[in-house]
């Protein structure tokens, strides 16, 4: 099945049912229990800096370890698998020296996903697998300082994070990505400067390809690192009319339900939700398990709140077929029908009424 073939399809599955997105990557990345030398593989094992903990680069170095765990969560019940890109943009792979790496990441990466998505549509070809290539918040924000005595001081400006983004558009396209997921957001600065990549990206290419946006809310304030409230948070992203918006990450189900509640009041657009397990233990674990996570996501969408689940730190692929057992044969969220009046965000949202 094409790209084209396959998003001609969307629009109509996203309105029978409920879309299940795939689980943690680095959780389980984690379980091979990998060294430096298995990082490093035999083309970088003269690299002059540590790449332990470099994930994204194992697209290259290990990449049946990478596919394989595609295919997991493809078997567990995924209909969107996320690349292994989280980090690769030339930004944040500047911590390791591996900078000039990012397009080709990128392109690998994607490449990966839809080799295991090509493997699964072939055993049912009723039934399209999407790849979304995951664009990470980088390590750097353009809202805030990093030095407490110098607070209008930046280490990262709105035009660097673009072109570093247009670098990992292009690679993730080039891979094979069917979706595009700006995801993790935890400043809506950086955000827009992927977004209007992404836009420039997709216009210099001719593509129109979904884009989907997830923010995270980072503690129990209910606020965005960079401070926003999730109607905040939406107000400042909706001009981009993507294909969903939603939340990811920092707390468990529990815990996030009543910000994915208030985004599906306020979104004229489709939803996604996919929590850690739980918050982290102190070990730096997670304890959820598969079944108390999925009755927390079957409950969100019994009650209306949801289009697109899956799960983010700590879920696995019997977390996400738990997930997509919990969610079938419920009818997926219906967008929402908004005022059209002039609606505006600083840290909180301002409607302004209409006369």
């Amino acid at each position: 099945m094409t790209r084209a073939e396959r998003l001609a399809k969307l629009p109509e599955i996203a309105r029978e049912r409920i879309l299940v997105i795939d689980g943690a990557m680095g959780t389980m990345i984690q379980r091979h229990k990998l060294e430096e030398a298995d990082y490093r593989g035999e083309r970088f094992k003269d690299w002059p800096r540590d790449v332990k903990g470099n994930n994204d680069l194992l697209s290259l170095t290990q990449p049946h370890i990478i596919q394989e765990i595609h295919t997991q969560y493809l078997a567990a019940g995924a209909d969107i698998i996320e690349t292994n890109t989280f980090n690769s943009t030339s930004i944040s792979l500047e911590d390791y020296g591996m900078a000039e790496l990012a397009y080709e990441l990128n392109k690998a990466g994607a490449a990966l996903a839809r080799a295991a998505a090509d493997e699964a549509e072939a055993a049912d070809p009723s039934r399209p697998r999407y790849v979304a290539g995951a664009l990470g918040p980088t390590n750097r924000t353009a809202s805030i300082s990093p030095v407490v005595t110098d607070p209008g001081f930046r280490n990262v400006d709105f035009d660097e994070l673009r072109a570093a983004y247009a670098e990992q558009t292009r690679g993730l396209i080039d891979g094979g990505a069917d979706l595009l997921m700006v995801e993790t957001i935890f400043d809506t600065l950086n955000a827009k400067a992927a977004l209007f990549a992404v836009d420039e990206v997709l216009e210099e290419l001719g593509l129109a390809l979904p884009v989907l946006v997830s923010g995270t809310i980072t503690d129990r304030s209910g606020r965005t690192l960079s401070g926003q409230t999730t109607e905040a948070f939406w107000n400042s992203l909706r001009h981009v009319r993507p294909f969903s918006i939603g939340l990811n990450c920092a707390l468990g189900a529990d815990l996030m339900r009543p910000y994915v509640q208030e985004l599906a009041r306020v979104a004229d657009v489709y939803v996604s939700a996919y929590p850690n397990a739980g918050l982290p233990n102190e070990f730096g674990g997670y304890d959820e398990t598969p079944d108390q996570t999925a009755e927390h996501l079957r409950g969100w969408a019994q009650d209306g709140l949801v289009n697109i689940v899956g799960g983010c730190c700590g879920t696995t692929p019997p977390h996400i077929k738990a997930i997509a057992q919990a969610v079938k044969g419920i009818k997926p969220r219906k967008p929402a029908v908004v005022e059209p009046v002039m609606r505006l965000s600083g840290l909180e949202p301002f409607t302004m009424p209409a006369f």
